[in-house]
């Protein structure tokens, strides 16, 4: 397919203004359309200089106060300095020359009273900020060469830019690309009754309104134009997959009366809460239909998730067929074999000695296991004595073979791409089941974005008999509150209690920017700054685990670690003796944060909390007061009150809904963190849209866009939406959205 914008800006702008284009990103000309102003300037009304951080590149419309040359006193050449206004507020402009001549050219343009706009990156000269040889554009330039929008009083787009590329040549450059453009030219992927409902304007008029507008009403209606066509474009692409998907035949898994499911049931030592029985009956009338299930699962840290999907599992064995349940690491996969045969019992045993007579094997299949019990839990999947599969990646390996996979369950979805959920689907003979899960609330917007194609169930009330977790924030500077957080520690190991300490690093070297072993998507924006204020070292698990062990509150205690580092016999270890109380204290890293169920853990001090994100702290917290025993979290923080850091963990000590938690990350992180490349590890066509903003939008979009696809599968009738979907929303970018 030729698609339409695509000609290089090498043949349209000549190859030395594409080379500049190129080092920010711009290649085609849809490339440069699609690069959006980031403001609008008024050459009324003047840019607040005040709010300028140091090692930002900014561009600002200013008026200069006064400039004047001179010659160096200690070295030779001279120096011009340019002091402009915006009114209230100052910042300098210097030049520097071999001589006065060579800087009097900038006196001649740079007289008080004239405006213009600014662009270098802000620096500190004693106390001074300024820009140094910055690159400027007087309004009086611009007037002499008849740039009629700013002779009018247009609005004046200023453009993300570059010190090679400053705001105003990427206008001019735009504008070269823009004003020869035809309707023809440009594809419209909006539907016409869409845009008559929304009242929007065609992509052509859209792309002049916010390039080239004449008011501030024009740019507001072409941007809004555009989340409508990005917010489209996605949910058509989601809409579609669903609609590939649910067309693939499945089998049907219908429930069976007198079997493990119903023997399962029956021997629960705890009463299911009302909204696991609402959403398991609703997977259960879904896995008996004969198209396969696309359920999200969503819920609470410790709302029971597991024995939900368990059901789900047992109702495919039921039916004949097996089950797999992919976890990302192996700490969790052992985990959810344990939780599996414990809560199964003699269920978990069919075919052995002692085993029940309805029963199946459960058995677990990791990438550090020995040979041979490799070989045997191979066999048991193939030969489908093992009715139920438990692994980390090593389950999507080649030489992995199940005997009839009916029901694929995903936990912690966000972690696996999705060509590594189809590898093990692949295995199926028939399109399988589909069960995702995530412990991580997603807010609604999220979801319809980044999970469009699966139907979501949400679990939000916590089983019965929970005691809860009480959060404080310990300044990490106090003394008597560090000391006093060990004595707690000692305490409720004494009562039998065991404790988590999180550190963000592993040992000294590990890069400080990063939380190791996490998620780099939940580093807090704040610290993705390059910015950012260094501070003191990162707690490691190493330095801390030596700390604790001469600590005097924990003198005769003992302490373990757990991190990724270790082998999966170590792991399993590590938490076998944290488990049993060998050793009550475990220093670890965010490898704990989901799945890990001891019920006897009672303390989870989180070490550098504002390193973490929001949801992420719920999740670690979630780690405790699992029991019938409350549980304490100490978030240490040494983040200054007022910061967005200290503004982060207040949030989290004082809020204990996961949802709402979530909402709050959402609002406090860079958009990109969510829908952009820090995720997905590329760009995407998502510019404009905001989540956190436009969720009327999106649900708009989405409910025409499945009607579309509905009625015109192929987009037959809809061409230029076709064209569009291919060219942006390809297979990596399709993988993105649902590992987002």
């Amino acid at each position: 397919m030729r698609f339409r914008l695509g000609r290089s800006l090498k043949d349209l702008l000549g190859e030395r203004t594409a080379k500049a284009l190129d080092k920010i990103g711009l290649r085609t000309e849809e490339d440069i359309l699609r690069h959006y102003p980031r403001r609008y300037g008024d050459r009324g009304r003047l840019s607040d200089l005040r709010s300028l951080a140091v090692g930002e590149h900014v561009t600002v419309i200013a008026q200069v106060a006064r400039t004047s040359a001179r010659r160096m006193q200690n070295r030779p050449g001279a120096i011009l300095t340019s002091i402009i206004t915006d009114g209230t507020n100052e910042l300098t402009l210097t030049f520097f020359g071999k001589n006065l001549g060579t800087v009097k050219y900038h006196e001649g343009r740079l007289r008080p009273g004239e405006s213009g706009m600014f662009t270098g990156t802000v620096s500190d000269y004693r106390g001074t900020r300024q820009l140094t040889h910055p690159d400027y554009r007087t309004f009086r330039d611009v007037d002499d060469e008849a740039a009629a929008m700013e002779s009018m009083d247009w609005p004046i787009p200023i453009y993300p830019a570059s010190a090679e590329m400053p705001s105003w040549k990427v206008a001019d450059a735009v504008q070269t690309v823009l004003r020869p453009l035809r309707l023809e030219d440009v594809p419209e992927p909006l539907p016409a009754q869409y845009r008559r409902e929304h009242g929007l304007p065609g992509a052509l008029e859209a792309f002049r309104s916010i390039h080239l507008p004449h008011s501030e009403g024009e740019w507001r209606r072409a941007q809004d134009r555009m989340r409508h066509e990005e917010a489209f474009v996605l949910q058509t692409a989601l809409a579609r997959r669903r609609a590939a998907a649910l067309a693939e035949p499945a089998t049907a898994r219908p429930p069976r009366a007198g079997g493990i499911r119903e023997a399962f049931e029956a021997r629960l030592p705890f009463t299911l809460t009302a909204g696991q029985r609402e959403v398991g009956d609703v997977v259960a009338e879904e896995l008996a239909r004969p198209v396969p299930m696309q359920r999200l699962l969503q819920g609470e840290v410790g709302s029971g998730k597991t024995v939900v999907a368990l059901r789900a599992m047992l109702q495919v064995v039921d039916a004949g067929g097996q089950a797999a349940l992919l976890a990302p690491t192996e700490v969790l996969a052992h985990q959810h074999h344990r939780s599996i045969t414990g809560l199964l019992g003699p269920l978990a045993e069919g075919g052995m000695l002692g085993g029940a007579e309805e029963g199946t094997r459960v058995v677990l299949l990791t990438g550090s296991m020995g040979a041979a019990a490799r070989r045997k839990v191979l066999a048991a999947a193939a030969s489908g004595e093992a009715g139920i599969v438990v692994g980390t990646h090593a389950l999507l390996g080649d030489v992995v073979q199940l005997a009839d996979l009916g029901l694929v369950v995903v936990d912690e979805q966000h972690r696996f791409g999705v060509e590594q959920r189809d590898a093990l689907r692949a295995k199926a003979r028939v399109s399988p089941h589909l069960l995702v899960m995530t412990a991580t609330p997603i807010p609604r917007t999220v979801a319809m974005t980044s999970f469009g194609d699966l139907e979501t169930s949400t679990l939000r009330e916590l089983p019965a008999g929970r005691a809860g977790v009480t959060t404080s924030v310990v300044p990490a500077g106090n003394e008597r509150w560090v000391r006093r957080m060990w004595e707690r520690i000692r305490e409720e190991v004494d009562g039998g209690g065991r404790a988590y300490v999180v550190c963000p690093r592993i040992d000294a070297a590990d890069d400080a920017a990063l939380v190791a072993d996490g998620d780099p998507d939940d580093v807090p924006a704040d610290l993705l700054d390059a910015a950012a204020p260094a501070g003191p070292p990162l707690a490691s698990v190493e330095e801390v685990t030596d700390l604790l062990r001469a600590v005097p509150a924990l003198a005769g205690v003992a302490v373990g670690q757990m991190h990724g580092r270790l082998s999966g016999e170590e792991k399993d270890a590590a938490m076998r003796a944290f488990a049993t109380g060998e050793t009550p204290v475990l220093v670890s890293t965010t490898v704990i944060e989901v799945g890990v169920d001891v019920p006897d853990a009672t303390v989870m001090v989180v070490l550098d909390a504002d390193r973490f994100g929001l949801s992420q702290l719920h999740q670690l917290r979630g780690r405790i007061g699992r029991g019938d025993r409350p549980g304490v979290c100490m978030a240490v923080t040494a983040a200054a009150p007022g910061s967005p850091a200290f503004a982060r963990v207040g949030a989290f000590a004082t809020t204990a809904d996961g949802f709402r938690l979530a909402e709050l990350d959402l609002e406090m992180r860079r958009e990109g963190d969510v829908l952009g490349a820090a995720q997905s590890g590329r760009g995407t066509s998502l510019r404009l849209l905001r989540v956190t903003k436009d969720a009327e939008i999106i649900d708009a979009a989405r409910a025409a866009a499945r009607a579309v696809v509905a009625a015109d599968p192929e987009l037959a009738e809809h061409t230029d939406l076709a064209e569009v979907l291919a060219r942006h929303v390809d297979e990596e970018t399709a993988a993105y959205l649902e590992r987002a």
